[in-house]
């Protein structure tokens, strides 16, 4: 068995030493063959010159630098694109994923499974965050189309062969969990530890994960529009009904309906359900123009450490 451990980095330059600290005792028991990708997502502090450090006093490790800051699961795709060995295991860079987690993750992949989710016993975030993130779970069951989406987290376990299925996927929309069932639908998640973390603040705020979740629905999911179809056809069906009432009082009384508010409010319905559903037309619309324009998910400004894919031999 060889793994390849592929951290995504932002603005940890104080967490790298000690992430690569804990996880080689973890690799080294684990197998003969290791690799670690830290590709450098834009950190705006010396990450990339911490791991051009690390890369040179280890020869398992490779550095990844990319052109600017692309998004957590841009980084991601482009470190599983360059790993070589058949285990995958992605992870955060601000040790909330303990390492020594790992081996527990690959027994259960070794079941049978193809991906494996380590779920946090007990997560260490605030309200907003925890709300958001479940928020984004819901997007993703939408987006995956299985139970497990929503027990998903950044601390995952797959085999290699699986990105075969979307190692072409050139849309900057990224969202690895929803790539990884383009593969595979043998999905489970097991509960973890889930360190509180030590160093600033989580990166990922309110804001992005709905953003996240957003482009997440409306970039690999149909489920948006399926929604506008319903809506427009119980407003078509309430406009009718309205449409039918002012008949009959009209038949019954002989006259018209009093209420220039009340007519006012319907109109303001349909105006506004209409600009909705042109609003979720026009986000898919956006995608497919920003597909064909085929816009990379990332860019590699340099690398460092060992990149043939030959890492054995590890010190």
């Amino acid at each position: 068995m060889n793994v390849s451990v592929v951290i995504p980095v932002y603005n940890s330059e104080k967490m790298l030493p000690s992430l690569v600290g804990r996880l080689e005792p973890v690799l080294k028991s684990l197998c003969t063959e290791y690799e670690l990708i830290l590709v450098n997502d834009g950190s705006a502090d010396k990450s990339w010159d911490v791991i051009e450090n690390l890369a040179l006093e280890k020869n398992w490790i490779c550095g990844i630098n990319l052109m600017r800051n692309y998004g957590q699961h841009n980084a991601l795709l482009c470190g599983i694109r360059a790993a070589c060995n058949e285990i995958i295991v992605t992870m955060d860079d601000d040790l909330q994923n303990p390492p020594e987690e790992i081996p527990k993750m690959i027994q259960k992949l070794e079941e049978g499974y193809d991906v494996v989710y380590g779920t946090p016993m007990k997560e260490q975030h605030g309200l907003l965050r925890d709300l958001a993130s479940q928020f984004t779970k819901m997007a993703l069951k939408t987006a995956m189309g299985v139970d497990t989406a929503r027990m998903v987290s950044a601390f995952r376990v797959f085999r290699s062969k699986i990105k075969d299925a979307f190692v072409k996927y050139q849309g900057s929309f990224v969202s690895i969990d929803v790539l990884l069932t383009w593969g595979t639908t043998r999905f489970v998640a097991i509960p973890v530890k889930h360190d509180i973390r030590k160093f600033e603040t989580s990166n990922y705020t309110f804001k992005k994960l709905f953003t996240h979740a957003f482009n997440m629905m409306t970039g690999f999911s149909t489920l948006p529009l399926q929604l506008a179809s319903i809506l427009g056809f119980f407003v078509t069906a309430f406009g009718l009904l309205v449409f039918l009432y002012v008949i009959i009082n009209y038949l019954i009384q002989g006259g018209s309906v009093p209420g220039f508010s009340f007519l006012a409010c319907i109109i303001t319905i349909f105006s506004g359900t209409q600009l909705l559903l042109l609003g979720i037309f026009g986000e898919y619309l956006a995608r497919v123009h920003f597909r064909s324009m085929d816009r990379p998910s990332s860019v590699i400004r340099e690398m460092t450490g060992n990149t043939t894919g030959e890492r054995s031999d590890q010190k």
